[in-house]
């Protein structure tokens, strides 16, 4: 049986495990509230900008803001959102594997956002053609992704998508189809008596020119969207496995302390009996003299 003072040292490690779990689980709690009041104020302000835009636009098709003389990469773009690091329990492993069921090195190109999904992806010997660090503050610069996104044909994200602080699930979505279905909930939350066409209004440079900052626009709220989604299922990705594991580090400690009293019975009831076979002796001895 091991000493009771190396038993104890151990438990008082396990011990600062329990208090570095505990704190990360409470800081994650915090990002989760923080993160879900930006999703609200981001899905608000999409649903405005997408009432003007669904008056004026051209046609059907949703074109990224691309000029009509640009000719898009025949390719699908793959978008893979991930954690910053490797804090985020197995949901990046997840996303991973479901981006190779869908890759095909011929057919796409990969942009991935954040160093996680970008380290595993080559474990998996695949190069990213594009690479970005997961945003960090509250404001997210998108204007970069949009530059390559307008570039490709097709684009698909690929995201993990937060449903409760217990579940998280991988999600792949092709943006356009997205943004339509994004729209027509919009339809529904933003009725209005007032219309926008160009009897009513007047668009420098055209009205061709504004339909497209406006798709610029749903099309930056969107990618914001996705990651401010992605960010907060890695966050209570987090929140599950920092608490998964205080609770084993409780556990541990706990079985550490009664092995550490057991111990140190143990220890007692040798000098117990030590003290007593020596008591004997000088008994015994006394006698025979």
């Amino acid at each position: 049986m091991r000493r009771p003072l190396e038993i104890k040292a151990e438990e008082a490690s396990v011990r600062s495990v329990v208090s570095l779990t505990s704190a990360l689980e409470t800081l994650s709690s915090m990002q989760i509230a923080k993160t879900k009041n930006k999703v609200l104020i981001s899905n608000q302000f999409f649903d405005e900008v997408w009432n003007i835009y669904k008056q004026i636009r051209v046609d059907v098709l949703f074109n990224f803001g691309r000029a009509p003389e640009e000719v898009p990469i025949d390719k699908e773009l793959l978008i893979l959102i991930t954690a910053k690091g490797g804090l985020s329990g197995d949901i990046d492993q997840k996303l991973i594997r479901k981006v190779l069921a869908h890759y095909d090195e011929h057919l796409n190109d990969v942009l991935v956002i954040g160093h996680h999904g970008a380290l595993k992806l080559k474990q998996s010997h695949i190069d990213a053609t594009y690479y970005f660090e997961l945003p960090e503050k509250d404001y997210i610069n998108v204007d970069p992704l949009m530059d390559i996104i307008k570039k490709y044909a097709r684009s698909r994200i690929f995201y993990q998508n937060y449903i409760s602080l217990s579940q998280q699930e991988i999600k792949d979505v092709d943006l356009s189809e997205v943004v339509s279905s994004k729209g027509r909930v919009a339809d529904l939350d933003t009725l209005t008596d007032e219309h926008v066409s160009e009897k009513t209004h007047i668009f420098e440079p055209s009205s061709y020119a504004v339909a497209a900052y406006l798709e610029q626009s749903i099309l930056r709220l969107t990618i914001s969207q996705f990651i401010y989604d992605s960010r907060l299922a890695q966050v209570a990705s987090r929140f599950k496995a920092m608490s998964a594991a205080k609770e084993r580090s409780i556990d541990n400690a706990n079985e550490l302390h009664t092995e550490y009293n057991r111990s140190k019975r143990n220890q007692v009831d040798t000098r117990l009996k030590e003290s007593l076979a020596g008591l004997k002796k000088i008994r015994a001895g006394g006698a025979e003299a």
